[in-house]
């Protein structure tokens, strides 16, 4: 099955601490399974291309994935595309989980290797898109990222499947919220949606239809420029999961 619209769950978590192992499957993840209308074992597939495929982030997903009974699958571009048929393998699932790590390099390689347009395909095709962090930004037109260093730049290059901006660990990292709010005021980047740790933005086809927690008192904002030339900051109604 495919979900009932063109569907990407935007986040900052998604998966949570293990008992047995490092992560497990998250009620964020958990929703874009369900969205996705999957019957029977659920399809997804996993992209660490903005960790260079690291092995041990495709364990733990591997491990989360069978607690979760998930028919469970990865991506890697280096050295080289581990799958043939990448566009077929990414239009036959029903979920794409895209990790965090360098945006920038995520961005880079999935434009090497066509995948930039793969995804374009599959979301159109009804493949739920989500994932953290770098795999919240790619969605957008872009963010800030700590890809060039440990002080936050822009990122302006995203699919822009969503024609916003977004800003991730909103709570958790002190950088991400003043520079969000100066990329938007400057015009770097349009007005947009952040999020908290363990929070997600729902959208389908290119509209915001609501805002998701896994965590308590966590939220996601509207931060936009105004009228007037400064930049107004919406704490959203925030669903939990």
């Amino acid at each position: 099955m495919a979900a009932d619209a063109p569907t990407i769950l935007a986040t900052s978590g998604g998966m949570i601490p293990g008992k047995r192992v490092r992560f497990e499957v998250g009620p964020l993840t958990d929703y874009a399974i369900e969205l996705s209308g999957a019957a029977g074992k659920p399809k997804v597939c996993y992209l660490a291309s903005a960790l260079g495929d690291s092995a041990e982030s495709i364990r733990n997903f591997y491990d989360a994935a069978r607690l979760r009974g998930l028919d469970a699958s990865h991506l890697a571009l280096f050295p080289m595309p581990n799958i043939e048929d990448m566009r077929a393998h990414l239009l036959d699932q029903d979920v794409i989980w895209v990790g965090g790590g360098s945006v920038a390099g995520l961005l880079a390689m999935w434009q090497l290797h066509g995948v930039d347009e793969l995804m374009r395909e599959a979301w159109q095709a009804r493949v739920v898109l989500t994932g953290v962090s770098a795999g919240s930004i790619c969605w957008h037109v872009g963010g800030s990222t700590d890809s060039f260093g440990p002080d936050l730049r822009p990122v302006t290059n995203g699919l822009a499947l969503i024609p916003f901006s977004n800003g991730v660990h909103y709570d958790s990292e002190e950088q991400r919220r003043p520079i969000f709010h100066e990329l938007i005021g400057a015009g770097t980047l349009p007005a947009g949606y952040a999020t908290d740790d363990g929070v997600g933005v729902l959208y389908r086809g290119t509209e915001f239809v609501e805002a998701l927690t896994e965590r308590k008192d966590k939220a996601a904002y509207w931060v936009a420029l105004n009228s007037s030339g400064t930049v107004d900051e919406q704490r959203l109604t925030t669903r939990l999961l």
